[in-house]
């Protein structure tokens, strides 16, 4: 009979650790406080269900402030002195633009920092440039790590803006030259469309959103969905895949949940999947805070 551990999926917490321009400073009382480059903000953390471990003095040099409405994802920004329209951050040697808007976003979650560097890693170790598939690609960081290292990136997001925004990055990076296919579409019906195409990928990187429209006001529902995304992401794989990645964000999900579906996907292919949560960890009381959850699967060994 296999050992009870046998029964779990392999699962750790990975937090962001590269940073320089960022910092999660402190947390508590539902929110976080955060350096994004010269600037101090506070933006809601239902997860940090504990008392801040600054004082109140620390917190109150906050150029600004995300104020939440009732509304899910309403809500709108408070400033405490002028902020520029954008400004430019760093990681490594990717340079792009943040700004406050309608949205708690500033255009980059840098806890995802953690899956930019494993998926070069397993770029790097590859020694090919894999065709890489990215969707929901929002302002394209993922998509420029990869790109930079060796990879031809095709980029998707529903939203125009979103896209130019990810331009706008690749331009301030000095990246002009990579091999990025930038798409405006709906990922499901891309997908599907690849495939009848015939195209392949040796790599996915999946960052779905729980709720989201496309450009032709196509609804996506994470739950309803994410299934028929990941069976038409298996018929768009190379034989030889090198990696799939997703990443879950505000869903009533476990790791396991996307550790399951990940293995069902990848059950053709020799490789091995981990789960878990990512987060970022405080300056402050060096506390892990939680912000999403995912899985990822490689062909490759990386011990």
């Amino acid at each position: 009979m296999p050992a009870q551990d046998d029964f779990f999926p392999p699962f750790e917490f990975l937090a962001a650790h590269n940073w320089t321009d960022y910092a999660l400073v402190d947390s508590g009382d539902g929110s976080k406080l955060e350096q994004f480059g010269p600037y101090r903000l506070i933006r809601p953390e239902p997860e940090a269900v504990w008392q801040p471990a600054l004082p109140h003095s620390e917190w109150q040099k906050a150029a600004a402030t995300y104020k939440p409405s009732p509304e899910e994802n309403g809500g709108h920004w408070e400033y405490a002195r002028k902020l520029p329209e954008r400004w430019q951050m760093t990681y490594q040697d990717l340079r792009f633009w943040v700004q406050t808007s309608s949205s708690r976003h500033l255009g980059v979650f840098p806890e995802q920092a953690c899956q930019w560097d494993w998926a070069d890693q397993v770029i790097q170790k590859s020694a090919s440039h894999p065709k890489v598939l990215n969707l929901f690609g929002y302002s394209g960081l993922a998509t420029l790590a990869a790109a930079r290292s060796g990879a031809q990136v095709t980029h998707l997001d529903a939203s125009r803006k979103v896209v130019t925004w990810a331009n706008d990055n690749q331009a301030l990076s000095g990246l002009k030259d990579l091999p990025i296919r930038w798409i405006i579409d709906d990922a499901l019906k891309f997908v599907q469309r690849e495939a009848r195409r015939g195209s392949r990928y040796q790599g996915i990187i999946l960052d779905p959103p729980k709720f989201g429209r496309g450009p032709k006001g196509e609804v996506w529902e994470f739950y309803k969905l994410i299934p028929n995304l990941l069976q038409a992401c298996q018929q768009i794989l190379d034989p030889h895949p090198l990696f799939v990645q997703m990443t879950a964000y505000a869903v009533k999900a476990s790791a396991a949940t996307l550790y399951y579906a990940m293995e069902e996907i990848m059950r053709p292919y020799s490789g091995v999947t981990h789960c878990g949560e990512i987060g970022l960890r405080e300056q402050s009381a060096g506390r892990f805070l939680s912000t999403a959850i995912y899985a990822r699967w490689t062909s490759l060994n990386l011990d």
